[in-house]
């Protein structure tokens, strides 16, 4: 039952140190205990929005809002919850009028208000109001790292890459270990192909510092091929634990898509066997013209270059990689999986033409001739 002895704000203390903590079921409890006892405390509405909002449950967090609203209009917090939830419904032109007021009632001199408002408005890509607040958040502390970052991804997003990694140095000179803007320089100059660039970025963020997989992978990738490691090298280890902690156990939807796509994959391989088998003289002479006949040469993306038939140059790119008594459908199919997860491009793995065309186009090698 709910404790007299603590007040409104202790309440709102209590439940916004579980909010932080990512426990927003017990953030919720508590809010709604204090509620019984002060049912017109602004602070535990706004709290109770913010819960909901973190809970997913827009329409309850729009009504939060609402009511701590009725009971002070022109609370900043209230205002800049509801325009979040405004988004959230696609209502945007009323949203950025709930956060315009924020800045009518004279709030320019909170800067993390003002960076709040940015990142809601950067998400929702509406490019040019984020970059207002932020403006205002710089002009009261030019020397934010926060603020810096936040308007390179701001570049980022309008294809400004140049200006967004100059901005984004500017950023890591003013604050060094800012990690979410070391991550985000890491991925751009992954993606512009300075991959000893990148590495020196990712090296210098730990895992529990991502949130997300991509940067995991290509730091792994970068690791791997610059120092020549293996899978299970004792170095790697802690980012493949991330990698776990990130995607989380599979629910039992996962589990059951996983089989039916294990035994496709099986009965497909089946099938290619009793093909192999039955035409299997067929097959080899055909492959011994071709591989008289077409000889190609390509470059992988750490300047390896292999020449030969498409089935040599897989043979050889497998008797590179860290894993080399694998067969080569396994490796195709590993590397299939691990480019998809970079790139987010679906590369064919059921032979080593195909493989090889795939991985090109998703930009992961180089096919000159």
């Amino acid at each position: 039952m709910p404790s007299p002895f603590l007040s409104s704000e202790e309440y709102d203390e209590r439940a916004h140190q579980l909010y932080n903590e990512g426990n927003y079921d017990d953030a919720l409890s508590m809010l709604r205990e204090g509620l019984t006892l002060y049912p017109n405390a602004v602070e535990l509405h706004i709290g109770v929005g913010y819960a909901r909002l973190a809970r997913e449950e827009f329409a309850w967090a729009r009504k939060c809002f609402e009511e701590a609203l009725v009971l002070d209009p022109d609370h900043e917090n209230a205002l800049a919850g509801f325009g979040e939830t405004l988004l959230k419904f696609g209502q945007q032109p009323a949203a950025v009028r709930s956060f315009n007021r924020i800045l009518d009632l004279g709030y320019h001199d909170d800067v993390e208000l003002m960076l709040q408002v940015a990142r809601v408005l950067f998400r929702e890509n509406l490019l040019d109001d984020a970059q207002g607040f932020l403006d205002v958040a710089l002009q009261q502390t030019p020397d934010h790292a926060e603020a810096i970052a936040m308007l390179g991804y701001i570049e980022h997003r309008r294809g400004q890459d140049t200006e967004a990694i100059a901005t984004l140095r500017r950023a890591l000179q003013v604050d060094p270990e800012y990690s979410e803007a070391r991550i985000y320089l890491g991925n751009m100059l992954y993606d512009r192909g300075e991959f000893e660039a990148s590495l020196y970025h990712l090296e210098q963020t730990e895992p529990e510092d991502h949130w997300d997989e991509l940067g995991i992978w290509r730091l792994i990738e970068l690791r791997k091929s610059t120092y020549r490691l293996t899978d299970d090298d004792e170095s790697i280890q802690p980012w493949d634990e991330r990698l776990g902690e990130l995607a989380g156990e599979p629910d039992s939807l996962d589990e059951m898509l996983g089989e039916i796509e294990q035994n496709a994959v099986d009965a497909a391989e089946r099938e290619v066997r009793g093909q192999l088998e039955l035409f299997g003289a067929l097959l080899a002479d055909l492959s011994g013209q071709q591989q008289e006949s077409a000889t190609h040469h390509v470059v992988a993306r750490d300047g390896r270059e292999y020449n030969g038939t498409w089935d040599e140059i897989v043979s050889e790119m497998r008797t590179d990689s860290t894993l080399p008594a694998r067969s080569v459908l396994e490796f195709m199919q590993q590397e299939a999986r691990r480019g998809f997860s970079l790139t987010g491009i679906l590369i064919p793995a059921g032979d080593a033409e195909s493989f090889l065309r795939g991985s090109a186009d998703a930009g992961l090698l180089r096919i000159l001739n």
